[in-house]
């Protein structure tokens, strides 16, 4: 197996693996490493099933809880991120994000699987917290260092939120999203969060999920938003990852945002999707 690092603030190349076979301890255990420092891997040429992709997410812990997505018929926790040709919808998690934020305990990570890759555009946008945190203005970060945010999913899942099947934009959408008025609980998290195994602090914010600060106004919170998400992506933070066919990715939740990229329509693109929970 090789690590092959890429010329970008986070990533790594993983080659000469193969992910249709059992893997041993020690190339689970080097995976993991590669993860930790790295904060996204890329897995190209690997010519997955659905039983691989989940033997491979286990791995690294359980099946996180994708409340908001129903699965694909053959597998209960893989869901298609899904945009058929001819849609006219919004483009699907175009903002900077960390997946499911709004849990308790949200996913450490996720895997995204290309299945049907446009021939331009497509690209995913990875930008890495650690870093963000690190090169904080002294100012901005005496601001933010104690702050605690509430998150949700309301703006994105409930009945009035922008994926709702209520709304004309979102007729023929082709991902199978739920919508619920459970998507309007709430949870805390400090927006300086350590990470859970390496301990290093990374900025914990996803636009569309945090509705307010705690300790701020709500006034005061949207215009510190608007300022943060400038801030954490911006081009120094940033990897921008060009999807191929049979291309497998995994990132770490606790290390980076993440946003999709349009430029591709006219084509069908399909992916599936794990989401990794911390081992109990």
């Amino acid at each position: 197996m090789q690590v092959s690092q890429k010329a970008a603030p986070c990533g790594a190349e993983i080659t000469n693996v193969d992910l249709t076979q059992q893997l041993s301890s020690e190339q689970v255990t080097k995976i993991r490493q590669a993860w930790l420092k790295h904060h996204v891997l890329v897995f190209p040429e690997q010519e997955i099933s659905v039983q691989d992709l989940a033997r491979f997410t286990l791995y690294f812990g359980n099946f996180g809880e994708d409340p908001f997505f129903n699965p694909i018929d053959a597998h209960k926790n893989i869901s298609a991120i899904r945009r058929d040709a001819d849609e006219k919808t919004s483009l699907f998690a175009e903002n900077w994000h960390t997946d499911w934020s709004f849990q308790p305990k949200p996913p450490i990570g996720t895997c995204l699987y290309g299945i049907t890759i446009p021939p331009q555009g497509g690209d995913t946008l990875f930008a890495n917290q650690h870093k963000a945190y690190d090169e904080l203005p002294r100012e901005l970060k005496d601001r933010i260092e104690n702050l605690t945010a509430i998150h949700s999913a309301a703006s994105g899942y409930s009945p009035d939120g922008i994926y709702s099947e209520n709304k004309v934009e979102n007729e023929h959408r082709s991902m199978d999203i739920v919508i619920s008025e459970e998507a309007r609980r709430t949870h805390t998290h400090p927006l300086i969060r350590p990470h859970t195994e390496t301990g290093m602090p990374a900025i914990y914010s996803t636009a569309g999920y945090i509705e307010r600060f705690e300790e701020i106004s709500e006034k005061e919170s949207k215009e510190l938003l608007k300022e943060l998400y400038r801030y954490q992506g911006s081009e120094q933070f940033v990897y921008r990852h060009q999807w191929q066919p049979n291309m497998l990715v995994m990132w770490d939740n606790r290390s980076v945002l993440h946003k999709a990229t349009g430029g591709y329509a006219g084509f069908d693109r399909l992916l599936y999707r794990t989401t990794i929970s911390q081992f109990d």
